[in-house]
């Protein structure tokens, strides 16, 4: 009964009652009062402005006994005046002094109000105030040392009828309230009995009884609302077999998709999840049991509620070496029959693994950019020296060979990138004509050796080759091979200052061939070292270029060698030389 709907409009009604009264009350006190004060200045002020009683007062004012003969001439208005036991009148000298009045004993204590003060500066003084615990008029008979007529009302009798007045308001009140209680008593039943019925049904409903009715008692608004609610009942159970029809198939078809869906509640509790997104997230995350900020902890700037309350969010981020772009959007749904987790408000978010898609666009972005910067460069110098030899008749044979010497130079280079880019290309695609057959690795160790011996004792650099007797036959592309070898070669001598020295190993365990290509170089620094098989990458892009370097050696002795089923790796240290680790397979063709 505490929260009842009954309680609630019998203490509406109640208020009401007490509210009405309470103006009513208000209203009638404020205007008797108002109404006495008006009544008490326009009495007054009605007798002081005849000019009859003005020059009878004023005459009494210039003759001998002053004083007396003023009281008696106003003694005769004072009916008029409404002079009784609560108002009296005084006759007052210019400084407010008593001199004669109808309560001597009053007159001899009065207090200097504000009409009184202003009656001896000269003025009428006729302000009346509720505020005030009296009423006065105070009127100057003449200016200089003349006289002051000062009435005066104590509004008893104002007190005394608005005392009656609040009397019978209370008495009113009593009545009102208990007509108000008995009315809103029946008012309240008859509003809430069928409510109380209808939430017997909604009950009934709720624990899955469709078939209750409810009885309509009525043809009123109460009456038609039973008959909709009845109606509401069959409608609602047809409606949720559908939904639940539709949400076994709807489960189904996601629990499958290839792409990540994950369902949060309003609260942020996961209430689904499915499988591939738990490949994807690569954790066992339990649906009622981990939140937003769980499941998406990598990503700091998607606040659950800020997610909430955007109509599309999506971001990226890392999971281990996978790149996941997700998409949350908020949705706004009732909770189906039997959800335990309340959806409404909630997030659904969709995940893709984009790693692949990613890696394949950056690449070709990169590929696009490095294959124009490097044409570029050699285009322009081409066709730099080709113009000077166009526009320069006068050239000496000496100048024009040079000049046409390096223009060949540039389309030499041109060519080796082109070149280059053929075999990377033929690698990705799998058509790189390899031909694998047995051949001796230590033999073309030994030949790479001797071509490349000349250009070491060209940039004064010592060249060593060190060869186990253990090392055998391996399967591939003898050729190709060769070409890794003469480029790790080739690189280790080109970037070895004058002195220094280049060493070339090779042994071989039971499955594998090692070869060892170390120098004492100006070595590699340690952040370039990630990238130096990357397509393009130079560590000394000046230098390198210089060196006629196209950035895809190692890019392509990579490929080649994972083609034969090898591998090759590199360990450096700035300014104290490189060690190039290459793998062959002995007698086994892994491509």
């Amino acid at each position: 009964m505490k929260n009842s709907l009954q309680l609630k409009l019998v203490l509406i009604l109640v208020i009401l009652t007490l509210s009405v009264m309470c103006v009513v009350g208000t209203v009638l006190v404020n205007s008797t009062t108002d109404f006495y004060h008006e009544d008490f200045t326009k009495q007054i002020q009605t007798v002081f402005d005849d000019s009859d009683f003005q020059a009878i007062v004023r005459g009494s004012a210039s003759s001998v006994n002053t004083a007396d003969d003023l009281y008696r001439k106003i003694s005769l208005y004072a009916s008029q005046l409404g002079i009784d036991t609560y108002r009296n009148f005084y006759v007052l000298d210019a400084g407010g002094g008593f001199l004669a009045g109808t309560n001597t004993d009053l007159g001899q204590s009065l207090a200097k109000s504000a009409n009184l003060l202003a009656a001896m500066n000269g003025e009428t003084g006729a302000r009346v105030s509720a505020a005030y615990p009296y009423m006065d008029y105070a009127w100057p008979v003449s200016e200089g040392d003349g006289y002051i007529i000062y009435i005066k009302d104590t509004k008893e009798e104002i007190r005394d009828l608005v005392w009656v007045m609040v009397v019978i308001i209370i008495e009113t009140l009593f009545v009102g309230l208990i007509i108000a209680l008995i009315l809103s008593v029946f008012l309240a039943k008859t509003i809430t009995n069928p409510i109380e019925n209808i939430t017997y049904g909604a009950s009934k409903i709720a624990a899955g009884d469709f078939s209750y009715q409810l009885p309509v008692k009525s043809s009123d608004e109460i009456g038609t609302l039973t008959r909709t609610f009845n109606n509401m009942a069959g409608v609602l159970k047809d409606t949720l077999e559908d939904i639940d029809r539709e949400r076994n198939k709807l489960k189904t078809t996601l629990l499958y998709l290839s792409d990540g869906v994950t369902a949060f509640d309003r609260e942020g509790v996961l209430i689904h999840i499915n499988k591939a997104a738990l490949a994807m997230l690569g954790q066992d995350w339990r649906e009622s049991e981990s939140t937003f900020g769980e499941v998406f902890a990598a990503l700091p700037e998607a606040d659950f509620e800020k997610v909430r309350q955007t109509e599309n969010f999506t971001t990226l981020f890392e999971i281990g070496q996978k790149k996941l772009r997700v998409n949350f959007a908020p949705f706004d749904a009732s909770p189906a029959e039997g959800d335990s987790a309340q959806m409404a408000g909630g997030v659904v978010a969709i995940i893709h693994d984009v790693t692949e898609e990613q890696r394949l666009e950056q690449s070709r972005r990169d590929f696009i950019a490095n294959v124009s910067h490097e044409l570029r460069t050699p285009l322009a110098n081409i066709k730099g020296y080709t113009e000077t030899v166009l526009d320069t008749p006068d050239l000496t044979g000496e100048e024009r060979e040079r000049f046409l010497s390096v223009v060949t130079g540039e389309a030499d280079r041109m060519a080796r990138i082109v070149k280059d880019l053929l075999v990377l290309s033929r690698l990705d695609s799998n058509k790189m004509d390899l031909h694998f057959v047995p051949f001796s690795m230590e033999a073309s160790l030994r030949k790479v050796y001797e071509a490349m011996l000349i250009d070491a004792r060209k940039h004064a650099v010592e060249l060593t080759l060190e060869i186990d007797h253990s090392v055998s036959e391996v399967v591939g592309d003898c050729e190709r091979i060769e070409q890794v070898l003469v480029n790790i070669i080739s690189n280790a001598v080109k970037y070895t200052p004058e002195g220094g020295a280049v060493r070339v190993e090779a042994e071989q365990s039971a499955d594998a061939v090692f070869v060892k290509v170390t120098d004492n170089g100006i070595g590699i620094p340690k952040e370039d070292l990630p990238h130096v098989f990357e397509r393009f990458y130079r560590v000394d892009k000046a230098r390198s270029r210089a060196a006629g370097g196209t950035g895809l050696g190692l890019a392509i002795a990579k490929e080649m060698v994972e083609a034969h089923g090898g591998s090759i790796d590199i360990k450096s240290r700035l300014g104290e030389g490189t060690e190039v680790f290459l793998t062959f397979p002995v007698l086994q063709r892994m491509i």
